[in-house]
């Protein structure tokens, strides 16, 4: 199985971080993609996943969150972090209507200019997306055809952004939101409807742990080494075997980063 998102450069991860890698090895999670949300958490993305191929390999990005903190500066510091070989996407970038921890103008700012650093570098994108739909895709459509490859991070929207980034060939991420009986159920059809091809699973560590886990780490702390209940979430969900369901979704993701 490969985890395509985890935040395992954060904080929570400091005294453990090893033991969390060995565990996800053990519960047959081979491949942890860590994910950067800034150019700090994105260098030490690199840093973790350095010479460590093909268990760990990173992103580099600035999430919306961060971006009032973007400057012309920044895409020289995420072109560098690119050409690092450990790196195999640009992102998490894109927009967060939800929290506007950074106004939306900054979000649009650094959003547009990490697309256009995509374009100019043909690499994929790991994209975020929180109440703020029409706006990205009207971005994205602009620079689409110039982009090797895209996923939409976390997905937990409606039918309708659903087939909308499917028109626009994009990948699609589902993390421990689907195992989630308060929110999560409509996943349960949706997920349906996504191509084997452009399905990927990720835990969004140490965020989304799964409600399927029984009984509850005390800590409630996700790590990559739950991503089993989500394929098997996904596999109920779908009626296809949790066995098919890994390989496929690893094979996708194998493809998408180029790994």
């Amino acid at each position: 199985m490969i985890d395509i998102g985890a935040n395992l450069a954060h904080e929570s991860f400091a005294h453990d971080r090893e033991a969390v890698i060995e565990r996800a090895r053990a519960a047959g999670v081979t491949t942890i993609i860590v994910t950067g949300t800034s150019v700090a958490a994105s260098r030490a993305a690199a840093a973790l996943a350095e010479n460590r191929a093909p268990q760990l390999y990173a992103t580099a990005g600035v999430h919306p969150h961060d971006a009032s903190h973007f400057t012309q500066e920044t895409v020289g510091q995420l072109r560098a972090l690119a050409a690092h070989p450990a790196v195999k996407a640009l992102g998490e970038c894109g927009l967060d209507y939800n929290r506007n921890f950074s106004p939306r103008a900054a979000q649009l700012k650094a959003f547009e200019a990490q697309l256009e650093l995509a374009a100019d570098l043909a690499r994929p994108l790991f994209l975020h997306d929180r109440e703020a739909h029409a706006d990205l895709v009207a971005l994205l459509k602009r620079y689409r055809d110039r982009i090797p490859a895209a996923v939409v991070h976390c997905f937990t929207g409606a039918r309708e952004e659903l087939r909308a980034y499917l028109d626009l060939d994009l990948h699609v991420g589902i993390t421990g939101w689907i195992c989630d009986e308060r929110r999560g159920l409509h996943l349960r059809e949706l997920v349906r409807d996504i191509p084997h091809d452009r399905l990927t699973l990720e835990t969004d560590a140490p965020y989304l742990l799964p409600r399927t886990i029984r009984p509850a780490p005390a800590h409630r702390r996700n790590e990559p080494a739950f991503l089993p209940h989500v394929v098997r979430a996904v596999a109920e969900s779908t009626g296809r075997a949790a066995e098919d369901v890994a390989e496929e979704t690893t094979r996708t993701a194998q493809a998408f980063f180029g790994i």
